[in-house]
């Protein structure tokens, strides 16, 4: 394994992307073979203790659209270490800054071939669905869809681990109030007259939904999205994961990097999320990709206050395993006014897992890079 210090980013990016055409032989939309870079700690050492005095915001906003973002040229190999170092927060309130080191494996193994906008984000007719009764809510894809305790939503990508984004628990300058007792609420049914286990049969019927909490023991944030540390143009960096202090017991849904928009099945993307207008609901959508930078996907998508951190996902075709996949490829954000020709158009945004990010995650997931060669 060999570090590359003098080399631009795009350079490693190039070399990250060696990959498998997904229309090459199949017709079907199929997940390209990546093979991808290394992120690996280098450094940790203490930080002071936050304040936890930020208020939490359940949406972000940004002026700079598509053509401002495919203006700014990609980090450096410097900078891109800087971005990927990361802020760990422990559930006793203690913190750490790691520093990271970026590689490309040289091994022959396994090589292949202005405005603002108010808080509605819906465009024209709603088109979102609430899902309701156990059998859906309680069923995969729906069931990875979580709840933070700070408002927003998150999606189970690990036994323990629920990815979402960096906003909804550090508002890029410290952490949001309730962040060091953060819990991940669980839809389950509420039951009737003593609940699931009683013998009158009305016991078996549910009434409503209710969530179940799990308390979280450690949240990672990249300091791509602490201000001070990365460009202030956007949402390049809004995502953090964090990790429960038990296993939650549902199927997950994996992370995986983003495609190109044009082999995205159809060209759209799906998402769900707890939408603060429809307390309670579990709220699924899906819409067009309309444009894409390297890091950002910008879309249509009906969303409300309450669905950011919902993990963005596709499903095609897993050619190994002769098996149709879901993967999660990204984190819905928040919305963005863009000039376009000079008329303003607004935009829902999603924070693409681009190969340095998934090797990052996977990373804090799994804990070696052995296990993150494959995107």
């Amino acid at each position: 394994m060999a570090g590359t210090p003098g080399c631009p980013i795009f350079l490693l990016l190039l070399c990250a992307f060696g990959q498998v055409s997904p229309y090459s032989t199949h017709w079907k939309p199929t997940w390209p073979a990546y093979r991808l870079p290394v992120v690996l700690p280098q450094s940790t050492f203490n930080l002071a203790k936050p304040d936890f005095g930020a208020e939490a915001k359940l949406e972000v906003s940004s002026s700079c659209g598509p053509q401002c973002h495919k203006g700014t040229p990609l980090p450096t190999y410097e900078e891109a270490k800087q971005y990927l170092s990361y802020e760990t927060l422990y559930a006793n309130g203690s913190r750490t800054e790691t520093q990271v080191g970026i590689y490309v494996l040289r091994s022959h193994e396994g090589q292949s071939s202005g405005k603002s906008r108010r808080k509605r984000q819906i465009y024209g007719y709603d088109s979102r669905f609430s899902i309701f009764g156990k059998d859906f809510l309680l069923n995969y894809p729906f069931s990875t869809s979580v709840k933070l305790s700070t408002g927003c939503t998150g999606t189970l990508v690990a036994e323990k681990h629920v990815l979402t984004a960096a906003h909804c628990i550090h508002d890029g300058k410290t952490y949001v109030k309730g962040t060091q007792k953060l819990r991940v609420g669980f839809l389950k049914p509420k039951f009737k007259d003593g609940g699931q286990g009683a013998n009158n049969s009305r016991s078996a019927l549910p009434e409503k939904m209710k969530f179940q909490w799990i308390r979280v023991k450690r949240t990672h944030v990249p300091k791509g999205w602490i201000k001070g540390n990365a460009n202030d143009i956007g949402m390049d960096y809004d995502y953090a994961l964090l990790e429960l202090k038990k296993p939650h017991k549902r199927k997950f849904m994996k992370i995986g990097v983003s495609p190109p928009a044009k082999q995205l099945p159809g060209g759209r993307i799906h998402f769900s999320g707890y939408d603060n207008d429809r307390p309670g609901n579990l709220v699924y959508r899906f819409c067009d990709v309309q444009d894409e930078t390297y890091d950002l996907l910008y879309q249509q998508c009906d969303a409300q206050p309450g669905a950011s951190g919902s993990g963005v996902y596709v499903r095609m075709w897993k050619r190994q395993q002769q098996k149709w996949e879901r993967k999660i490829i990204g984190i819905f954000s928040g919305h963005q006014w863009v000039d376009v020709n000079g008329s303003p158009q607004d935009f829902n945004v999603a924070v693409r897992i681009t190969p340095l990010k998934y090797a990052q995650i996977c990373y804090w997931i799994k804990g070696n890079y052995v296990d993150c060669r494959e995107g």
